[in-house]
């Protein structure tokens, strides 16, 4: 992969990543136009980054045949409109042959979730991205840093390795420790994006972070837009504002450890008209007090 194509990838991580829900149909099954639909409203709004087989479009609660599916959708949609970082993990020998699928399909980049084991290594967290990042060299790869015991050491040790690591979602709710990790690791090595979305973004771009993830954008694609068009001319009050306005609505989300957190999204899409509330275990669907308090937030926002 030439410089610059991963040029153009760096620019489509400092920006706003979308990473859209996934619906279900009343079988179960995934509802593919309703899928399409909401990806091209996404398209529509102006975003530019999409991620199928993020948290938000229920990675973990997908069989592979899914996840494939998912992936193949949102690269047809995209077409030459978006960026697509296809979401990967699990097992070695499953996050590579999704990433070859993804690399098969035309996917720019892979995100690699953080490793869903109760026993990580930093050794071994570089030599499972290794191992992932080497089987597609002609994909951006992209870690999701969700383990603040990590340090930025050692992602400059894969990058030694892979140069085809050129970016960072970082999810570790510490804007400090983001800062330390960024220049441990090569503030200007790697495309650092905010991985906890717009809550975490004004802080995370005053430490080095160009670009953030959201979940919220399926939702008020102009709200996201908004915000990053602040952070990026330095505007940090125009920022804020967006800031306020979404607050609870993202507090509503980070509850009881994310417990809902796809939930209030697709309840807010719900509220529109635009996707089933369904969701699937280990996640729920909203009370009916949450429901109508989601409702009320959504309607706030006009949009």
């Amino acid at each position: 992969m030439s410089g610059v194509a991963f040029d153009t990838q760096r620019a489509a991580l400092a920006d706003v990543v979308a990473i859209p829900v996934t619906p279900f149909a009343e079988d179960g099954t995934i509802d593919r136009d309703v899928h399409r639909a909401l990806l091209q409203r996404l398209l529509d709004g102006g975003v530019r980054t999409l991620t199928p087989g993020g948290n938000t479009g229920e990675f973990y609660a997908l069989t592979p045949e899914e996840r494939r599916s998912v992936t193949e959708l949102t690269l047809e949609e995209a077409g030459e409109s978006a960026t697509v970082l296809v979401g990967v993990g699990h097992d070695v020998p499953t996050a590579v042959a999704t990433a070859r699928h993804a690399a098969e399909r035309g996917a720019a980049m892979v995100m690699v979730h953080q490793p869903a084991h109760p026993y990580v290594s930093p050794a071994g967290w570089v030599d499972y991205h290794r191992a992932i990042a080497e089987a597609v060299p002609g994909l951006g790869v992209v870690p999701y840093v969700r383990d603040a015991r990590l340090h930025g050491s050692r992602l400059a040790e894969l990058a030694d390795h892979c140069p085809n690591v050129i970016g960072v979602k970082y999810a570790v709710p510490d804007a400090a420790r983001f800062a330390a990790f960024a220049r441990d690791a090569g503030l200007d090595r790697f495309v650092w994006v905010a991985g906890l979305a717009e809550p975490y973004a004004p802080s995370y771009f005053s430490a080095g972070a160009t670009g953030f993830t959201s979940g919220l954008v399926n939702v008020a694609p102009a709200m996201s837009l908004n915000m990053i068009t602040a952070l990026r001319s330095g505007d940090y009050r125009a920022a804020m504002k967006v800031w306020e306005q979404i607050r609870r609505f993202e507090e509503l989300r980070a509850a009881n450890g994310s417990a809902d957190n796809v939930a209030v999204v697709k309840e807010a899409l719900a509220s529109l008209g635009l996707c089933g509330r369904t969701v699937r275990p280990p996640s729920r669907t909203l009370s009916e007090e949450a429901r109508a308090e989601v409702s009320g937030i959504v309607a706030g926002w006009c949009l």
